[in-house]
């Protein structure tokens, strides 16, 4: 049995298998990126919820696993060398276990850098993006009387919907197969048009290739079961 005692988060919520991955997560844009993944690949795993509405991810157990105090993070028990490995950012924990599971990463070169690039679209711009007009939209940032910080997220995520729009057209999937490009980015499109109710904001009744793949996204039954991991209290 695998020994992760030396992770201080262990202690807080500790491992029923310490032999599988363990998942430290919500079920948020970036959260579902891990567990859809995790669903995907088969991978076993066991989540744990961190509430962050309860400022879970600034206590020092979980700050000693991501010093940047965000969900999502995983401890896989066999990493590199069978040694146990701790990662924190989706976008480098999605690159981890798709190498790891041989899964949804192409091993041609070209098309593995040509997925990681969209991989990269999705964190550097499509989530502080949607991110920001969902605050200044739907919480907080809501009640400001001044709307141009709003319109200016409007109007920078529908340049980016139309990105993927282009990108889209004549394929089911951001690359020629379901990739973790996908998985990086429909929990982000389905929050902007559902949760964020945005979908005005950003015309996004006028985009036609993007609601065809987000809808063949969300009827993966694995996508399905990870919008829902780890199961809310």
């Amino acid at each position: 049995m695998a020994d992760l005692s030396g992770f201080p988060i262990t202690k807080l919520w500790p491992a029923a298998n310490p032999d599988v991955i363990q998942l430290y997560s919500l079920p948020t844009p970036n959260g579902v990126k891990v567990s859809i993944m995790l669903e995907e690949t088969g991978l076993a795993y066991e989540p744990h919820l961190i509430d962050i509405t309860k400022n879970e991810t600034w206590g020092p157990e979980y700050l000693a696993l991501n010093p940047n105090g965000k969900i999502p993070a995983i401890i896989d028990p066999n990493g590199p060398s069978g040694k146990p490995l701790a990662l924190f950012e989706s976008g480098a924990i999605l690159i981890y276990l798709a190498e790891k599971s041989g899964k949804f990463l192409s091993a041609d070169p070209a098309q593995r850098y040509e997925t990681i690039q969209w991989v990269m679209f999705q964190m550097a711009a499509i989530g502080p993006m949607f991110g920001q007009l969902g605050f200044f939209h739907k919480f907080a940032g809501a009640a400001y009387e001044d709307k141009r910080p709003r319109d200016r997220y409007a109007t920078e995520s529908k340049r980016l919907l139309g990105v993927l729009e282009d990108r889209l057209a004549g394929r089911d999937w951001i690359m020629d197969d379901y990739s973790i490009a996908d998985i990086a980015t429909l929990g982000w499109v389905r929050n902007l048009v559902g949760f964020y109710g945005a979908a005005e904001l950003v015309d996004y009744a006028s985009l036609r290739n993007v609601p065809a793949w987000l809808e063949r996204g969300l009827a993966r039954p694995a996508v399905q079961r990870g919008l829902e991991i780890p199961a809310r209290s």
